[in-house]
């Protein structure tokens, strides 16, 4: 496995983003968590990459989540 995708709430605008790992740009935007973590579940398994989800609250905020 090779690359990572980060699953994440943006902190500006609220939104969702699928990020690269190591990039700065999102690959893309949502408005729910739920299409957030199945594009990105469908992105992985397209490029043989893995995912990472970001908890948005509570104690574990910010930390890395097996999702």
């Amino acid at each position: 496995m090779g690359k990572i995708y980060h699953i994440s709430k943006r902190k500006e605008d609220g939104k969702w983003q699928v990020k690269a790992e190591k990039s700065e740009k999102a690959v893309k935007l949502f408005w729910t968590k739920e299409e957030a973590v199945k594009y990105a579940k469908e992105l992985a398994e397209r490029n043989d990459a893995s995912t990472a989800f970001h908890a948005s609250k509570g104690k574990n905020k910010g930390k890395l989540q097996k999702h």
